[in-house]
């Protein structure tokens, strides 16, 4: 999005943006502007909503614990709608919020934990992921933000892949791979939809990687010579993607 009023702090709301809607913010957004950022009556800020692009709007302070948030004019538009679905084993927490931030910041459209034989957490705190995802947006100026999926077992979500995501293609970081460029592999899904899936720390197990191999949706790529930690490896390949196949190719 273009950088206009590239100073000012940016909010994410539910609400829809409108010329001259007023918006409502939750308490702890109240509590952001009024008591950490300090804001006043007439002071501006850019709202996002990931629907309506992004709008300038002046802060109108009602009460100690009331404002309204009132739109003035529209600045971005909202580009076209991203579509590469992320999958991943989830991380410690510490890991699992610097992966989460940076997928969003990478332009993923669906972030999905998938949980298998190794991964370190099992369990995640759902709303934890949300709050990293919305807090990348508004840092990067993000205008679409990702989906953020309960998380899946690897076996249900290849069985219902090709129900769930027809005609896209998988993208599985095979780190028992020879090393080669995956530059000319990612080439071969053409116009296909995408997706990109990181396993654990530890890798996939033998039976894991070959269920992977065996689906016909399924391709395999090589990240390099070097093992990656699971969140390293998480940027390389989405770089890959979106630098071949994806919005960064502005021949697509």
């Amino acid at each position: 999005m273009p950088r206009t009023h590239k100073k000012l702090h940016r909010l994410y709301v539910r609400d829809a943006l409108c010329a001259d809607c007023n918006v409502e913010p939750d308490s702890a957004q109240v509590n952001y502007l009024t008591k950490v950022l300090r804001k006043k009556t007439g002071d501006h800020i850019i709202l996002f909503n990931g629907r309506d692009g992004a709008w300038l709007a002046q802060i109108n302070i009602l009460s100690r614990r009331d404002l309204e948030l009132t739109c003035l004019e529209k600045i971005a538009s909202q580009p076209g709608p991203h579509d590469l679905w992320y999958g991943f084993a989830p991380l410690k927490s510490a890991r699992l919020d610097y992966m989460v931030q940076k997928a969003t910041e990478m332009g993923v459209s669906n972030i999905q934990p998938v949980i298998t034989r190794h991964t370190q957490r099992a369990k995640i705190k759902h709303q934890r992921m949300v709050a990293n995802v919305i807090e990348a947006a508004e840092q990067c100026e993000v205008l679409q933000v990702p989906v953020v999926e309960e998380e899946v077992a690897l076996a249900f979500l290849l069985e219902n892949w090709e129900e769930n995501h027809p005609g896209r293609i998988l993208v599985f970081a095979d780190e028992a791979a020879a090393s080669a460029s995956p530059l000319d592999s990612i080439g071969e899904i053409g116009t296909n939809r995408a997706g990109l899936l990181i396993g654990p720390e530890g890798g996939f197990s033998d039976e894991e990687r070959e269920l992977l191999l065996a689906q016909a949706f399924v391709l395999p790529i090589s990240l390099g010579p070097r093992i990656l930690r699971a969140d390293t490896a998480a940027i390389a390949g989405l770089t890959l993607v979106q630098a071949k196949i994806g919005d960064w190719n502005n021949h697509r």
